[in-house]
Parts: C-alpha cells; sequence; structure tokens
C-alpha cells in the first residue's frame, strides 16, 4: 500500500471540515480547577487522618485519575489546541505535568516535534518499539522487552503499565541531548524544572508524612501511569515502521465508552491527532467521520480493551517494519496493516508451529 504525507491528508481535511474546528477550545481548560480541586480536597481529607484507610485508598484512586487527566490536558495545550499563546501554553504546561514531574521544555521537544515529526520511523521516534538490531545492541533494551514491556503473553508487561511513562519521561531526559532531542543548555533547563518538581513533591511528602504520602501520591501516580500508557501503548504499537510518516498507516485510533472518552479527553482519537494535532481532540468523531468518509480502506480503529488484549499476545520487537517478534521464543506476528479494516483476521503468528490459543482478532472497523 503507498504511503502518503500527513499534508496529503491535512489538505483534504481541511477543506472539509468547518472552521470553527480550528479554533482554539479554550473551555476544555474548565477540567484545570476541577481536577485541582479533586486533588487538593482528597489529599486534605487523606493527610488530616479524616477518614478511613478504605476511603483513602478510594481517593488514591480518583487522585490518580486527576492526573491523568491533567496529562491528558497538557497534550493538548501543549500542541496549541487550547490556548495560542505560548508563554501562557508553557506555563500550563508546567502545571499540568506536574503529577509526572516531567519538563514541557522536553515534552515539547520529545512529543511534538521528534515524535510527531517521526511516528514509528525506525531509529528516530523515541517512542517507537525496537527494531531487532537495536534489541540484540542494548542490554536495557533487552531487559525493558523481555520483563517490563506489555505482549508475549506475559503478565509481567502490566509493570509496562504502572510505571512505564515515569520511567521513559525519565529516561528521555537522561539521553535527549545525546539524541539530538535538546540541546545542552535546553537540557540543564529541562532539568532545573524537573528538579523543581521534584523538590515540590519531597516538600509534600515532609508535610504529611510518608503514610499518607504514599496515598496522596505514590499510589495515584502508579494509577495516573496505568491509565495514561493504555492509550500511549495502543496507538502505534500494534501498527508497522514507515519511513514515510502517514498516520494511516503506522497509528491506531481507541474507542472506549462514551464516559472514558469524555474524562480522557478523546485522548484514544489517534490517527486524527497526528494528521491535525493543533485541533482539540474534543473535535475527533466529526474528524472520524470524514476520513471514514473518503479513505474507507486505510482508515483503523479497534476498541481499548482489544487494542490491550492485542497487545498482551503479541511482541514488541519489530524484525521487518511489518513483522513483529519475539526473540526468546521466535515466534512471529503480522503487524496491524489498513487491510485489516476491511477484512479482520487475528494477529497471526508466522511461525507454523505457535498456536494463536486464547490472542483476540485484530477487529478494526471502520463502522464503530
Amino acid at each position: 500500500m503507498i504511503a502518503h504525507r500527513i499534508p496529503y491528508y491535512a489538505a483534504e481535511l481541511k477543506a472539509a471540515l468547518p472552521p470553527r474546528v480550528f479554533a482554539p477550545s479554550r473551555s476544555r481548560l474548565i477540567w484545570l480547577p476541577v481536577h485541582l480541586t479533586v486533588i487538593a480536597l482528597s489529599a486534605i481529607l487523606i493527610s488530616q487522618n479524616a477518614v478511613s484507610w478504605v476511603v483513602a485508598s478510594l481517593l488514591s484512586l480518583v487522585i490518580g485519575a486527576s492526573f491523568a487527566g491533567l496529562t491528558f490536558l497538557a497534550h493538548e495545550t501543549l500542541h496549541g489546541a487550547i490556548v495560542r499563546s505560548s508563554r501562557l501554553r508553557y506555563a500550563l504546561g508546567m502545571l499540568l505535568l506536574l503529577p509526572f514531574v516531567l519538563s514541557p521544555r522536553l515534552w515539547i521537544a520529545w512529543h511534538n516535534r521528534v515524535h510527531h515529526g517521526n511516528a514509528n520511523r525506525p531509529g528516530v521516534d523515541p517512542d517507537a518499539n525496537p527494531t531487532l538490531a537495536e534489541y540484540r545492541a542494548s542490554r536495557r533494551i533487552r531487559l525493558i522487552t523481555d520483563h517490563f514491556a506489555l505482549g508475549r503473553r506475559s503478565w509481567t508487561g502490566i509493570f509496562g503499565l504502572f510505571l512505564g511513562f515515569s520511567v521513559q519521561s525519565a529516561h528521555m531526559l537522561y539521553c535527549a541531548h545525546r539524541r539530538g532531542i535538546l540541546s545542552a543548555r535546553a537540557r540543564r533547563m529541562a532539568m532545573a524544572e524537573t528538579a523543581a518538581g521534584i523538590a515540590l513533591w519531597t516538600a509534600l511528602a515532609i508535610a504529611v508524612g510518608f503514610p499518607a504520602f504514599v496515598f496522596v501520591f505514590v499510589v495515584p501516580l502508579i494509577v495516573a501511569n496505568t491509565i495514561v500508557m493504555a492509550f500511549i501503548m495502543t496507538n502505534h504499537s500494534l501498527s508497522p515502521l514507515t519511513d514515510v510518516n502517514d498516520p494511516l498507516l503506522n497509528s491506531l485510533s481507541v474507542t472506549a465508552p462514551r464516559w472514558v472518552e469524555w474524562l480522557t479527553l478523546h485522548f484514544g482519537y489517534h490517527v486524527e491527532h497526528h494528521l491535525l494535532p493543533s485541533v482539540s481532540s474534543r473535535h475527533g468523531r466529526r474528524v472520524r467521520e470524514v476520513l471514514r468518509r473518503r479513505w474507507p480502506e486505510r482508515y483503523q480503529s479497534m476498541s481499548l480493551l482489544h487494542a490491550l488484549r492485542s497487545l498482551h499476545c503479541t511482541a514488541r520487537v519489530y524484525e521487518e517494519p511489518a513483522t513483529l517478534l519475539d526473540p526468546r521464543t521466535g515466534h512471529r506476528y503480522a503487524a496491524l496493516l489498513p487491510l485489516q479494516a476491511v477484512t479482520p483476521t487475528p494477529p497471526r503468528t508466522i511461525s507454523a508451529s505457535h498456536r494463536a490459543g486464547a490472542c483476540p482478532r485484530f477487529n478494526t472497523t471502520v463502522s464503530g
């Protein structure tokens, strides 16, 4: 299938969509005081021992959901989909990314510039799963892929959900200059911003005490990682590597119940986002309708639950651009391709000796 660059699609999308779709969605900022109020009130109740440990545990889950909500809001804000002023975007990014102590300077360079400009391009996209050559060359990559990445039917991959975004953010800060993502000066500034965030959370830990801090920050951070990574890992990890940045080949949109999509700011509409990154995902359904009318044979989507199950059942190393490999067993899996949106097929293994077992179908759809 011929790959097309983003402008090929974007030109037609812009012509087919009303102008209001491209305006800043400032009303999204209503989520900021909502999440901050939820976090503050829950933290006060926990730190003042005003609730039982059972209620404190439930409040930790709520705080974690708000941490994730702030992160989804940061994602849209730093793409310019909510406010256009670069200074205001940056100031909001500092606050919104505080749960992960992630510098907006690093995020803009890593995510907006490098990832969006080179999605699933081998050796360039920092979010792409490793090639077989990269796997063999790095002990760190082997450790993460074999023991902490979601896949290979291994339940240890759940740790990749629990801690993945925090670990990846720390790693990107460490290697940003070496990989050419940040200049030396920009990396020092990003490290200073990260240190400021760590200092703030350390001060909170001292103020409320360690037991309360576990409920106020540690458990919520695990919850937030799990929510955020459940979406991040489904964005590209089932798709093939591509030298041409074609979101209809290298990206996947995932759907969920309406209330989940609402709480996560429609982050799952990821093909749509890569085509029009400065458009708020609140318009994801409208953009999707145009894509399904114009390119029904290319657009790919499946439910979030189905995508996670497919990730669990397949491998995370690319032997070839469209072939995923488990190096420890030799089992190979076909990456998700657009034709499967028309004729659903299982995440088939290429090695005849391997049985598909309980793996779900790659049930991509152009109608749901």
